[in-house]
């Protein structure tokens, strides 16, 4: 027997070449274009078994057609662009990427850290201008992370990968989730719980690791700033819209604290004239934290585990927790 799996959007072709060589027995792959037209996504899914890709065209169309599929397999983390109540109705389970992305973004995380603490961007603009240590290091300092205190808002496959490395630089890591670890899982991993509040108020570096979605949208925002110390630095590799953008701008604006490195935005791409961008405190990177060229093979070879499983009559990993006991 043969299982039919959508792909959408098609990638750059020697990410295509992989999806193809990583395919197992038994499956085709049934490639579509980003741009497809909703008739040709719904006759492309009239027959399928599986669905792998991105979330964008998972909407309205996408389950009007999807009545045979057994599993829509995402290869990225986020599903915020997906109706989830459309999700519920159709009863077909989505699952994330299993955390293949997760050594990626963590990564990224650590390295917006000290780009905005060693202010990087700043000094690398000044060399290739021929202008060398412009400013006395006490007017324009720059800092360690070893010694300082990491809040992280979310703890899950990236948030803890996030804290291992931390550790290897000698901070401290103190984390908020709604889901608290055992406490002896916090001492393995050499962390603490805190409530919101008391993240806020105490980390130097404050780095957001949630999913978007009803509670998470707007989550950062004046009342968030106010709390936070004067030298705190937000990190954001999740999803723009957690934060209040202009709360953000007003806070670096008048020194309330004192950086932001940033890989989301709340509109993507966003705008020339984003205010943020006029900010020297700073360090912004095109939401291109997770796809390195390590992480494709691993994105793959989760989705096709996952497809697999279900193809032999075993539940999916990795269901998203918005649908966990609906499917």
């Amino acid at each position: 027997m043969s299982y039919k799996i959508v792909f959408m959007p098609r990638m750059a072709p020697k990410v295509m070449e992989m999806a193809q060589d990583l395919l197992p027995d038994g499956f085709t792959l049934h490639v579509l274009d980003r741009n497809v037209s909703d008739e040709e996504l719904q006759a492309a899914l009239k027959d399928a078994d599986f669905f792998l890709g991105f979330s964008w065209r998972i909407g309205k169309a996408f389950f009007e057609a999807a009545s045979s599929l057994k599993l829509i397999q995402l290869i990225s983390a986020g599903y915020d662009r997906i109706d989830l109540e459309l999700a519920r109705k159709a009863g077909i389970p989505i699952a994330n990427n299993g955390g293949a992305n997760a050594v990626a973004v963590a990564e990224h995380t650590l390295m917006l850290m000290l780009a905005v603490y060693k202010r990087v961007i700043y000094h690398n603009a000044n060399v290739k201008a021929g202008k060398w240590r412009l400013v006395d290091f006490t007017e324009l300092p720059t800092y360690e992370l070893a010694g300082k205190t990491l809040g992280l808002v979310g703890l899950g496959m990236i948030g803890k990968k996030v804290a291992r490395r931390a550790l290897a630089f000698d901070m401290r890591v103190q984390y908020y989730d709604i889901f608290r670890l055992p406490e002896d899982q916090e001492d393995l991993l050499g962390i603490r719980f805190v409530s919101f509040k008391e993240l806020l108020t105490t980390s130097d570096i404050i780095s957001l690791h949630v999913p978007l979605n009803e509670q998470t949208r707007g989550m950062i925002g004046a009342r968030e700033f106010a709390l936070m110390k004067p030298t705190a630095v937000l990190i954001n590799t999740c999803r723009g819209p957690v934060v209040d953008e202009e709360a953000l701008y007003t806070a670096l604006k008048e020194h309330r604290i004192a950086g932001a490195g940033l890989d989301v935005f709340a509109q993507e791409p966003p705008p020339p004239d984003n205010p943020l961008f006029a900010l020297e405190e700073v360090v912004a990177t095109p939401h291109i934290a997770g796809p390195t060229w390590e992480n494709w093979p691993k994105a793959f070879r989760n989705g096709y585990l996952n497809i697999q499983r279900v193809a032999a009559g075993e539940k999916p990993l990795w269901v998203i927790p918005e649908l966990r006991g609906y499917v």
